[in-house]
């Protein structure tokens, strides 16, 4: 340990030890009254209480063998979920918080370490308001650091505001480097910004300066809760207490007294939390690689893979990859769930490196035409594509970082992967490009990932829901499927009106037999009749007859007429 750290610490216990002697006569007060009376009428009742000779008997207990710790040596150390609501009838703040409600949601962080005195507890941590407003009158959040004592014979915990501003080290740091339900929360909120405004109201919201101008005090008593079978061996606590604020020249209160009640959160159920998600992400991987081998298999000919959009499968694979870097960095991040984090990117890692990158080359390969150019050649354009993935994915990256008050409308953008199939399907009026399965399970499997983080109410990434955002996106992920479905059993160009249509070669047209001689398919070596209706036979345009059926299918393997060789348009 460095010795500014050791001094640190050795003060911080210190003064734990000054403030719980202090405070030892309050614990002996009656249990419910004390808990809710005001730090400075505490310690004024204490002296009452010492020459009373309350001390006599604190110092017997003390006495005590430290192995003799009971039932009463709970550790209150964790992190407590729950909600606050104002005491009294007149709600508000005149100094440092703007409540837009009387109530709301609140989180605290506690960092619990024994001290020399033996039943005191020398506590750091920070709680965080929400449903506040800032100086912009926005919605946010508001995040106080606390520092105090915690009696564990009588389950007190005194706390008062600290800012940190001594420059000693704070233990609550190495608490919070090491708690994943805080370092998630950290990593999601960097990823996921909502906003400008989001960020300047948690810049804004860290009251430094709160010792400055209030005293926050906070008197609470903490309890058992009975655990659930699900819970296993965790204990879980609740915290009950009054958080009040009298100002520095006692010339009021900065914000009315407000009742806390939190409980302690499970990090088991945490942990199980974050298992499930990467195992939905490995299950929806497989999926996908099974998707992209039925794509794959339905497109496997040149004329196939021709109608299939470069973009719209680099898009995706370009999604993959951010998905498996942002779940191993979370996996580093988070040193307890490396496997579960590393297995999620792992099958990410597989779906776009192997499977969507080989048919990118598949789908490059089929759209370049068949000419007898050199390997030298070859190799300088397939480097060009390569060069031009890897290039979009790392500027993709610098991207998302300078414009990350963005991120939602780019993630909008980037589940836009469908569009470019679309614009490819109208443009040259292609048949069945995707099979109708590889759509319908592609547009699922992508939602699952962006609902669960916006949608789950309970996710672990502690990100508050966003119903109108998922709306959003599963609508115009919904619409983007219909599309390809319309286009695939109504044609290309079925939702374009005839009237801006480009003309379109007709196939079936009628041809005057002037020799009335047989005509042969050279597909099937059966002889057309050309007496029977149009739609029974296509005529190319280098004049080549052909049953129907035939041409179709030969179509979807070579856009050329299997006489000549000639290029055909689209049927």
């Amino acid at each position: 340990m460095r010795p500014s750290a050791a001094a640190g610490r050795s003060g911080a216990v210190m003064r734990a030890a000054a403030v719980g002697l202090v405070l030892v006569g309050v614990a002996l007060a009656p249990p419910l009254a004390a808990a809710l009376r005001p730090l400075r009428e505490r310690v004024a009742s204490a002296g009452a209480s010492s020459s009373a000779g309350s001390w006599g008997d604190e110092h017997a207990f003390f006495k005590r063998d430290d192995n003799d710790i009971g039932p009463y040596s709970w550790n209150i150390t964790g992190t407590y979920k729950g909600s606050w609501a104002f005491a009294g009838a007149t709600n508000g703040s005149s100094r440092f918080l703007e409540f837009v409600k009387s109530k709301g949601d609140s989180v605290l962080e506690l960092l619990s370490t024994p001290t020399k005195i033996s039943g005191v507890h020398y506590v750091q941590g920070s709680i965080t308001f929400h449903d506040v407003i800032d100086n912009a009158h926005d919605h946010g959040v508001a995040q106080i650091r606390l520092e105090g004592v915690y009696i564990w014979p009588f389950r007190q915990l005194r706390m008062v505001a600290n800012n940190g501003a001594d420059g000693e080290p704070l233990q609550e740091e190495d608490y919070f480097l090491s708690n994943p339900y805080h370092l998630l929360r950290i990593f999601s909120s960097q990823v996921f910004q909502e906003s400008s405004e989001e960020k300047n109201r948690r810049k804004n919201s860290l009251t430094y300066d709160m010792e400055k101008h209030c005293n926050t005090e906070i008197a609470a008593k903490v309890v058992r809760v009975s655990s659930n079978p699900n819970d296993g061996e965790h204990e879980k606590y609740r915290l009950e207490g009054l958080m009040e604020s009298p100002a520095v020249d006692d010339d009021g209160e900065c914000f009315s007294p407000i009742l806390l009640n939190a409980t302690s959160l499970n990090v088991e159920v945490y942990y199980n939390k974050a298992v499930n998600y990467t195992l939905m992400v490995t299950f929806i991987s497989f999926l996908q690689v099974l998707l992209l081998i039925r794509q794959m298999e339905h497109s496997n000919t040149q004329s196939g893979a021709a109608k299939v959009s470069i973009l719209m499968i680099g898009q995706q694979a370009i999604m993959d990859a951010y998905l498996c870097l942002l779940h191993l960095t979370a996996g580093i991040l988070v040193e307890s769930l490396f496997n579960a984090f590393a297995t999620a990117a792992f099958f990410k890692f597989v779906v776009f490196s192997i499977f969507e990158m080989r048919y990118l080359l598949a789908i490059w390969k089929a759209s370049r035409p068949l000419n007898s150019e050199g390997w030298e050649i070859m190799r300088r354009e397939l480097s060009v594509l390569y060069s031009r993935f890897y290039g979009i994915l790392l500027g993709g990256i610098l991207l998302m970082y300078e414009l990350h008050n963005f991120l939602r409308p780019l993630l909008l953008l980037m589940y836009s992967f469908w569009v470019p199939q679309i614009v490819t399907n109208v443009i040259k009026d292609t048949r069945k490009p995707l099979h109708p399965q590889y759509i319908l399970g592609m547009t699922v499997t992508r939602l699952a990932i962006p609902l669960y983080i916006f949608g789950c109410p309970s996710n672990f990434m502690r990100i508050e829901p966003d119903k109108k955002w998922c709306i959003a996106v599963t609508a115009f992920m919904g619409i983007q499927a219909a599309v390809l479905l319309l286009q695939h059993y109504l044609g290309s160009r079925c939702f374009i009106p005839r009237q801006i249509l480009p003309e379109k070669y007709c196939y079936h047209r009628k041809v005057e037999d002037s020799t009335n001689q047989p005509i042969d398919c050279v597909i099937c070596m059966t002889t057309i009749d050309l007496t029977q209706r149009t739609s029974e036979y296509m005529v190319a345009p280098c004049e080549h007859i052909f049953h129907s059926g035939c041409l179709q299918r030969w179509m979807d393997i070579k856009m050329e007429c299997p006489t000549c060789r000639r290029s055909l348009p689209p049927a």
